[in-house]
């Protein structure tokens, strides 16, 4: 490796060790149809201005939670949605990753499956960024995932729900 590239090497190492974990838990909500919730941003004020995604429901694991209470507790601030079967996680990412207030994190995300039968969902739980920031919410077919150019995090996201057995088998609720 040349000189410059030890140097970057070592900048990225010395931003990495300081760099806060902020630990998530994520949910692939799903329909008994092999449809997945998602919901869209679009970032129109602070560190994230004119970014746009679309993005599985969760957030931040919050003091003295767990994961699954993370999810479980996400899935009625997000959706409304109280009561539900939560699957062992079926898939973890790290990724850096900038938050809506300009800080890097390094977020450690676990991901849990879902079944719900229905698909309407509610808004009451939202903080008030969340209302801003989320402005549609939409359930996905895995054609419609496979076809899209729309940005989806995570990445990879229809080979996770391949590798749940969300896709392919038949589920029911």
């Amino acid at each position: 490796m040349t000189e410059h590239g030890d140097y970057v090497d070592s900048l990225y190492e010395k931003s990495v060790n300081r760099i806060r974990e902020r630990p998530s838990a994520r949910l692939l909500i799903t329909t008994p149809k092999r449809r997945v919730l998602l919901f869209r941003f679009v970032h129109e004020s602070g560190a994230l201005t004119g970014q746009a995604y679309w993005a599985t429901p969760g957030g931040g694991v919050e003091h003295r939670e767990t994961f699954a209470q993370a999810a479980m507790r996400e899935l009625r601030e997000e959706t409304g949605i109280r009561e539900a079967q939560l699957a062992p996680p079926v898939g973890q990412r790290e990724v850096l990753m900038q938050l809506p207030d300009g800080e890097h994190v390094l977020a450690v995300e676990q991901y849990f499956v879902v079944t719900t039968g229905a698909e309407s969902i509610s808004r009451d739980g939202w903080t008030a960024q969340e209302i801003e920031v989320m402005t549609a919410h939409k359930w996905w077919s895995r054609d419609e995932l496979s076809a899209t150019t729309e940005t989806i995090y995570p990445e990879g996201l229809v080979e996770m729900l391949e590798g749940a057995g969300v896709f392919g088998v038949e589920r029911r609720v």
